[in-house]
């Protein structure tokens, strides 16, 4: 597990028998930190110290990653807040900070709906949002999920992403632009092992098989978020183009969207003093 001066690690039984990882640092108003897919706390190193200044950080693992347990089911996004909210029960937290990431955004905008009295204020980083109306324009836009269908696939999802093929392609076209050649593989060695290998397959199989049916059948339809929201996106993300949250002021009694020029889907990794900067003064 890499080490960063000033945090501290530990594990947490929650509701349901799930033992979830929390990297933890600084003192003050918590705020929680939720990472994307193939990520982990590990993505946050960069903004953890300026935001431990005046706060409790707590970067915590989702199902299936990082150093949380890795059950065989339970990856519906729905069930990933329920494990968040319980997390927060078994802290004694009440209400918090949130700032999230990829899936970890997503999760963010369900906990926003699901328990608004215990999210603070949010940050969403370079992902979508559940409460835009169904239409044929964004059900192609489905299309630029194909890999999730290659990492969905029962039994060969597991067996890409063992093999390191999975790997050596985000390598190939990520490397040279975000991470470093360390940082790819202390993100990239967690799905060597099988169960996380499984617990990624799932959670893109239940994109497509429980999440997205819902989200197009209008489970959300007419629901509002009640709490300030702060969208940073980069504008040259290739699967999640801005315009997939434009619309987020609409469902939303205080958002606003900043498109990043120059940034691609990694915001924290490509420009971190500017999520850092906007972190500090939207949470202070």
């Amino acid at each position: 597990m890499p080490q960063l001066e000033g945090v501290e690690h530990r594990w947490v039984d929650v509701a349901g028998g799930l033992r979830v990882h929390v990297a933890e640092a600084g003192e003050g108003p918590p705020l929680l930190l939720l990472h994307g897919w193939p990520q982990h706390w590990w993505m946050w190193r960069e903004v953890i110290p300026a935001l431990a200044r005046s706060h409790r950080v707590i970067c915590a693992h989702l199902r299936g990653h990082g150093w949380t347990d890795a059950p065989r089911s339970g990856y519906a996004k729905e069930r990933l807040a329920s494990d968040v909210i319980a997390l927060l029960d078994a802290l004694g937290i009440e209400r918090v900070g949130l700032m999230g990431h990829d899936w970890g955004g997503y999760i963010g905008f369900l906990l926003c709906l699901r328990a608004p009295e215990r999210v603070e204020r949010f940050i969403a980083l370079n992902t979508g949002h559940p409460l835009s109306e169904p239409s044929a324009e964004r059900a192609l836009g489905l299309l630029r999920f194909w890999y999730a269908a290659a990492l969905a696939s029962p039994l060969a999802g597991e067996q890409l992403l063992r093999s390191g093929l999975v790997a050596k392609a985000l390598e190939r076209d990520l490397v040279p632009r975000v991470w470093s050649e360390e940082a790819a593989r202390i993100y990239l060695d967690q799905f060597l092992e099988p169960a996380r290998a499984r617990a990624a397959s799932q959670l893109y199989r239940s994109f497509l098989v429980e999440d997205t049916p819902s989200i197009l059948g209008g489970s959300y339809r007419g629901q509002r978020l009640r709490q300030p929201i702060l969208v940073l996106h980069g504008a040259d993300d290739p699967v999640l183009p801005v315009k997939t949250v434009a619309d987020l002021p609409q469902h939303a009694d205080d958002a606003r969207v900043e498109p990043v020029e120059g940034v691609a889907h990694f915001i924290v990794d490509e420009e971190p003093e500017l999520v850092a900067e906007r972190a500090e003064a939207f949470f202070a």
